[in-house]
């Protein structure tokens, strides 16, 4: 597996991230180590969770237990050290985490004091904003996005203030790199340069959805990510499993997340399945497994990425595994350029 640094940190990762969300609920605590095993075998040393989690749905008596399952896998496995453990604290729709009021500088010491005992750990390699306090246009908010109501100077005092909680972490030997999840261009570069203005902890990453059916990360993101040295570390590469094909021709696997959520979180669309329906033809025509192209395809990327996939059971894990070594042709990624342009952004 191919190790990339996380910005410009000393922390090297894998190309690719085992996610939690489900670890704790929908994957049991026994198999959630039993998967982090099986990355770190595989040459897999990222792994990724968040207060909040886990997710499908959030509840307020499931909150943490994600966080809990890997830190039960810490304390049984004596494998700490092979491991980049990355972590979130919840922006303002964090729902159940201190009754929604987000991150700010009085409450980031005790977020990640909380996080470190669910985590059984003494450091995060990686502490990560969940949300910007400001709002986001991600999850399909791109549609209507309205920053007209921000307030510029009240946004920049935030982030002095916040880089000033995360630099008394670092500091304290808590944290080891700052980054971001569900941010612009605008603000990740905002918080680079912020951080050089009042001495804080640089963004190493920015943790955004992409994937071939979500591609908003390929302009103003991709050109930042270059420029500024900010990892991505992409979740949802399967498109929330869509791009496995599972849920074709009217499908909805008992348990599965669309039978769970039947709108995926606004990605069911019209012009969705069809979509999908063209990388999958794209895949069968090249003798390659979807799941393994669409893995695949994140590593072709002109930027440096990391993609965090789930697995809720272990023997969906097996499979992903099986294409960790695969390396797309020219061709193919021609051919993947040419679909994206006949169904730009499908949801």
């Amino acid at each position: 597996m191919k190790q990339i640094p996380l910005g410009r940190s000393d922390i090297m990762v894998s190309d690719w991230c085992l996610g939690t969300m489900t670890f704790g609920t929908h994957t049991s605590v026994a198999d959630s180590g039993r998967q982090i095993d099986m990355c770190l075998d595989a040459g897999i040393n990222c792994l990724d969770t968040a207060e909040m989690y886990p997710v499908n749905p959030v509840a307020a008596e499931t909150v943490g237990q994600s966080e809990e399952a890997v830190g039960a896998w810490v304390a049984a496995s004596g494998r700490r050290d092979e491991v980049m453990i990355a972590t979130k604290i919840s922006g303002p729709n964090g729902g159940f985490m201190r009754g929604g009021e987000g991150y700010h500088a009085g409450n980031i010491a005790q977020a990640v004091e909380d996080s470190l005992r669910r985590l059984n750990t003494d450091v995060i390699d990686l502490y990560q904003l969940h949300w910007p306090d400001r709002g986001s246009y991600m999850f399909r908010q791109n549609w209507s996005y309205d920053p007209s109501g921000q307030d510029r100077a009240a946004t920049l005092d935030h982030m002095d203030a916040v880089l000033g909680a995360m630099q008394a972490q670092v500091d304290a030997g808590k944290v080891r790199a700052f980054g971001l999840s569900n941010e612009s261009a605008w603000g990740t570069t905002r918080w680079a340069d912020r951080a050089a203005a009042v001495g804080g902890p640089r963004v190493v990453s920015v943790q955004n959805e992409y994937s071939l059916l979500c591609r908003l990360y390929d302009t103003d993101m991709a050109e930042m990510a270059v420029n500024e040295d900010v990892t991505l570390l992409a979740f949802s590469p399967l498109a929330a499993g869509l791009l496995t094909g599972k849920y074709q021709n009217g499908a909805i696997p008992k348990g599965s997340r669309m039978d769970l959520a039947p709108q995926m979180g606004g990605r069911k669309t019209p012009r969705l399945f069809a979509a999908v329906q063209a990388y999958l033809d794209l895949a069968a025509a090249h003798g390659l497994d979807p799941v393994h192209m669409a893995m695949a395809w994140q590593a072709t990327r002109p930027f440096p990425v990391s993609a965090i996939f789930g697995a809720t059971t272990v023997a969906q894990l097996e499979h992903l595994l099986k294409g960790r070594d695969l390396v797309l042709d020219d061709a193919v990624v021609a051919e993947i350029d040419e679909i994206h342009r006949a169904h730009p952004m499908p949801y």
